[in-house]
């Protein structure tokens, strides 16, 4: 039970082996949960940058409109009518602008989708750092030493619920597809 002491150097070696599995593990599900959510979050980017456009009066429109509206008045004009003959513009470009309650929702969905994605990516990356760190290398000290730095690593590694944030990750995923899901779903029923 020495410092260089058997004992010490198998629980190097078992614990080795069962960290390279476990960090595998949790690699490869990090990797595919970060690619998912980097396209997802660029899909999902695409809806919003379409749909905000929504939330906004409409320039084009008004524009549109207050050319017609020009365009009788010169007809007017050249007629000899009044100018109070021609109806005014439905819409004015110092008129307050209220957006649908379904563009509402639907942006609102959206950017709450987005929001959850690149938070899962911004958490999938961290744990991967912290997973890197579990796993540097301890190459200085005596076995007992290393073994007391990988027990202090592992310990901490459950204390900050790791995997308990790995298991999570998907599921906060779900939950922003569910959500996006939910706004396309009221787009296409209004």
């Amino acid at each position: 039970m020495g410092e260089k002491g058997r004992m010490w150097k198998t629980y190097l070696a078992e614990s080795a082996k069962v960290d390279a599995d476990k960090v595998a593990n949790w690699t490869d599900a990090l990797d595919v949960l970060l690619v998912f959510a980097g396209l997802f979050s660029a899909v999902v980017s695409t809806f919003v940058s379409q749909t905000f456009q929504t939330l906004q009066i409409d320039n084009h429109e008004v524009t549109s409109y207050l050319i017609f509206e020009l365009v009788h008045l010169q007809r007017a004009s050249m007629d000899g009518l009044p100018s109070s003959s021609v109806p005014q513009s439905p819409l004015s470009p110092y008129m307050t602008f209220h957006p649908t309650s379904t563009a509402s929702w639907v942006n609102g969905l959206w950017f709450t989708s987005l929001a959850l994605s690149l938070t899962t990516a911004l958490i999938a990356v961290l744990t991967k750092q912290w997973i890197h760190e579990y796993r540097t290398s301890i190459e200085l000290g005596t076995y007992r030493e290393r073994g007391r730095i990988r027990q202090f690593r592992f310990t901490n590694l459950s204390e900050w619920h790791v995997p308990v944030i790995i298991g999570l990750l998907p599921v906060l995923m779900h939950v922003a597809l569910g959500v996006f899901f939910a706004g396309l779903i009221i787009l296409l029923l209004s």
